[in-house]
């Protein structure tokens, strides 16, 4: 597990260049046919996703993916690190040192607060990768203080799965997949 950021720093990345991007056929057989390798010894060809930061820094880590929105209060035990809505998918599953992947943030504005709090009882996610930017969400990730990227040529949702290694690299916007289980 490499993190490396400063948890003082706020800098946002520029957006990348506009550029359509096709998915290649090495691309392709890379997500489909690398099996997880234990860190260190990942495969020569991840499946990268560009996008921007919204907090620099970079992490590795096993990827946590929510089809669904997670609320901050009430939603989440900062704790334990774990996500407690009732009704979430994710319900009891911890986020704590993973790579987190959702939609974006839900409820009230207590959601920064409450993921401020996972970072001050170590529980915090390594990185946060989102789709829909809200106050509440880039709030979040400043005062969480991992690295964060959204605004992804592709929907991550659909790329990265639960277990997925995933490497964050917010300075330059990348992010490196590397499937947990060939499909």
């Amino acid at each position: 597990m490499s993190l490396r950021h400063d948890p003082h720093a706020f800098t946002p990345a520029p957006a990348p260049e506009a550029q359509a991007h096709e998915t290649h056929a090495h691309e392709t057989q890379a997500h489909e046919t690398h099996a997880f390798a234990p860190p260190g010894e990942l495969p020569a060809a991840p499946l990268e996703l560009r996008g921007r930061a919204v907090v620099p820094g970079t992490a590795e880590g096993e990827a946590l993916v929510s089809q669904e929105t997670i609320s901050g209060w009430g939603g989440i035990d900062p704790a334990r690190g774990v996500i407690i809505e009732r009704r979430h998918p994710l319900y009891e599953q911890s986020f704590a040192g993973k790579v987190l992947v959702f939609p974006g943030a839900k409820g009230s504005s207590g959601w920064a607060g409450f993921f401020q709090s996972t970072r001050l009882l170590g529980t915090a996610p390594l990185a946060m990768i989102f789709v829909t930017v809200t106050t509440k969400a880039a709030l979040g990730a400043v005062v969480t203080r991992v690295p964060t990227v959204t605004g992804l040529d592709r929907d991550p949702l659909t790329v990265i799965r639960t277990g997925d290694r995933v490497h964050v690299d917010a300075d330059r916007g990348v992010i490196s997949v590397y499937p947990a289980h060939p499909q």
